[in-house]
């Protein structure tokens, strides 16, 4: 864990276990060997973390990153699979735009950021069509 996580996340178990100041310093001293959480090693750190959670800190989950949902994944296929149909394509197309956009042989090696940017092409692809059928009618009169 990096040095300023590791830090912040002891700070936040300090308020979180309700430590006052001469406890906390103590408990550096013990499990850390230092008096101020800015003196510890990345083991000291690792030491007072272990120590904390033993105690009752329980650490959230991260917040920068949302984990990506398998339910998600399956709507975005299904999108895929629903304007293949209506274009009637066959999977190989979109395996060919997976190879395309992202030099990925399968559109099922693809994340889901990847499936959204294909489901964008492929609505993109029938908008175009759909003009194109449009002025063939049209000349067609």
């Amino acid at each position: 864990m990096p040095r300023n996580a590791s830090l912040a996340k002891i700070h936040i178990a300090k308020k979180q276990l309700g430590l006052d100041d001469d406890t906390y310093r103590a408990m550096l001293q013990q499990h850390g060997g230092v008096t101020t959480a800015k003196d510890l090693t990345p083991l000291g750190a690792a030491k007072v973390l272990h120590h904390l959670e033993k105690a009752g800190f329980k650490p959230k989950g991260n917040p920068g990153k949302r984990p990506k949902p398998a339910a998600g994944r399956a709507a975005l296929v299904s999108k895929i699979e629903a304007q293949l149909t209506d274009a009637g394509r066959p999977w190989a197309y979109v395996d060919g735009m997976a190879k395309k956009m992202f030099k990925v042989e399968k559109v099922d090696w693809l994340d889901e950021q990847q499936l959204g940017k294909i489901v964008a092409a492929l609505a993109y692809d029938a908008k175009r069509r759909a003009k194109q059928a449009g002025k063939d009618g049209a000349d067609g009169q």
